[in-house]
């Protein structure tokens, strides 16, 4: 958070890594899965010209972060496939203003502990 208080306008983008502690490429793949909700490991890496096991990585921290939902799908000829989803953008602010609001109390906190 403080690296983001150094920035007069900062982008929403960056909002996000600094409030969720998530990666450049992580952020970039919550928006592609936007533009292609449902997609699998292997389309979001072809979409996001990445290694599949890179995407797989981003993906595990985003669902942590609860940015992200996989659905397990049965395929016709038997097996599953994993699809993912990024949760609405407004689902992610709501989290975002929690966050920020947590931290702006914990700091306030600290500010009335200083003193004589």
């Amino acid at each position: 958070m403080e690296e983001l208080m150094l920035v007069d306008s900062p982008e929403f983008e960056r909002i996000m890594e600094c409030v969720f502690g998530i990666q450049p490429h992580e952020t970039r793949t919550y928006f592609r899965l936007l533009e292609l909700p449902g997609s699998t490991v292997a389309e979001l890496a072809s979409a996001l010209d990445r290694d599949r096991s890179n995407v797989n990585r981003s993906l595990s921290t985003l669902r942590e972060k609860e940015l992200v939902e996989r659905e397990r799908r049965l395929l016709d000829g038997g097996g599953y496939v994993y699809q993912y989803f990024a949760v609405p953008v407004p689902e992610a602010q709501e989290v975002m203003h929690e966050a920020v609001d947590e931290w702006a109390k914990t700091v306030h906190g600290r500010i009335e502990e200083f003193g004589p």
